[in-house]
């Protein structure tokens, strides 16, 4: 069975697909907590902190900076062109 590799437009496709999918895990993991269970009509004291509920913002930056590393970490591999040497053979240089 001969193995199929994916052509450049493929792999770019693939990337800004897991870009997208990063991005709204991203999204849902950082809001999550954010949200309080009441509505705006509670009273509210005008001496609390505007911290709603949620993750610290050092959470929230890990997370984004993992997911970051993540995507690099797959793309980088993903989108490396593969040179042939000159016996044909493919070279991971």
């Amino acid at each position: 069975m001969e193995h199929r590799r994916l052509n450049r437009a493929q792999r770019v496709v693939a990337v800004v697909a897991l870009g997208i999918i990063l991005y709204f895990l991203g999204i849902w993991m950082t809001s999550l907590g954010s949200h309080l269970p009441y509505g705006s009509a509670t009273y509210t004291n005008a001496s609390t902190s505007n911290f709603v509920g949620g993750l610290y913002p050092w959470v929230r930056l890990i997370i984004w900076m993992l997911l970051i590393a993540t995507w690099v970490g797959v793309s980088i591999p993903l989108l490396r062109e593969r040179l042939m040497n000159p016996r044909g053979r493919l070279s991971s240089q």
